[in-house]
């Protein structure tokens, strides 16, 4: 009989793999703006496992290599076979002591990270990651920020080498047993359709464009996904903190300080989830997994409030009347799935 904490599973993709469909997002632990101290990393690792979140994402960039070291710490002792992990190669980690905190977004100083999607910066990325998180192997393993809304008019030789070199390495560490599904980890729509017909994915992690703000600029990646099998791992639920309080909208989105019509629409949402008593973070992590082509929604954590915060939002009951109340008012647009 599953138990109050159980969160359910999906099949990966045309993958073998099982992910329970709540995801812990790690960046936030990397001190992601802000610091977090270590034994705060570690309650929230610690409040994720006891509410039943297994699957965890994580990067080499997020914190220099900080946040998977605190996964790797905080996962310590748990058995390998009843979590789920996710990390990214792409960037390579050098100490630099000219680098202050917040450079890139993380309060950490002293390194610097670089682009590299060559065959042996992939393979020493990864190898890095395993050495950090201690495990001998990741469930999956994405190509991170590829595409030309990060490197703009460097973008074909970026595709052209991460083609030849970096998804080529993934491969063969996928065949190897060292990861059991390969993918991208990206912000942006274009990319992924570039690149489907181009190389075999299992999944594509994409950040913030499939979220109940936000669908405008997700419908062709929803409908290749779904199309050729490939799972989405649908992060960023909360758009970049506009959506994650319950109380009202925040002030920024897409790392900026959010537009006024964004603003408004959000707003709008808000009052909504007010006027059937629902959560907006409970319809954040609800409206991606009612797509057949999601397999997980990553909810970034940084403390063990919102971890148990996301747990307890997983499991809201969110009424039918909210969604074709949003259907009515044109702010889940028609193609969208609601559940």
């Amino acid at each position: 009989m599953p138990s109050a904490t159980d969160i359910a599973e999906r099949r990966l993709g045309a993958t073998g793999i099982r992910l329970p469909v709540l995801g812990f997002g790690a960046a936030p632990i990397g001190n992601l703006y802000t610091e977090v101290t270590n034994d705060e990393a570690m309650r929230a690792i610690g409040a994720a496992l006891e509410k039943g979140i297994r699957y965890f994402d994580t990067a080499p960039y997020y914190g220099y290599g900080l946040s998977e070291s605190r996964l790797g710490q905080g996962l310590k002792g748990v058995p390998r076979e009843t979590v789920r992990i996710s990390t990214k190669v792409g960037r390579r980690i050098y100490e630099d002591a000219s680098r202050k905190p917040g450079q890139e977004g993380f309060a950490v100083a002293g390194y610097k990270a670089e682009f590299d999607y060559s065959r042996d910066g992939v393979m020493r990325s990864f190898e890095s990651s395993l050495r950090r998180l201690g495990t001998d192997r990741v469930d999956i393993l994405l190509l991170h920020d590829i595409g030309r809304l990060t490197h703009g008019d460097n973008h074909p030789v970026m595709l052209r080498q991460a083609l030849d070199e970096a998804l080529p390495a993934m491969a063969e560490l996928k065949s190897s047993g060292a990861c059991g599904a390969i993918g991208i980890g990206v912000n942006e729509e274009d990319i992924a359709v570039e690149l489907m017909p181009l190389f075999p994915l299992d999944c594509v992690m994409l950040a913030g464009r499939y979220t109940l703000l936000e669908q405008h600029a997700s419908q062709r990646i929803m409908q290749e996904a779904q199309a050729r099998n490939i799972g989405i791992l649908a992060a960023g639920p909360y758009s970049s903190g506009l959506m994650g309080d319950a109380r009202a909208p925040g002030s920024t989105y897409d790392y900026a300080p959010v537009a006024p019509e964004v603003l408004q629409r959000a707003r709008r949402i808000y009052a909504i989830c007010a006027e059937h008593g629902v959560d907006v973070g409970a319809a954040a992590l609800r409206f991606p997994l009612a797509h057949p082509a999601v397999a997980s929604v990553v909810a970034g954590m940084r403390n063990a409030e919102e971890a148990i915060s996301a747990s307890l939002r997983y499991r809201a009951e969110v009424p039918a009347e909210f969604w074709q109340q949003l259907r009515a008012e044109g702010l889940a647009q028609d193609w969208a799935r609601t559940p």
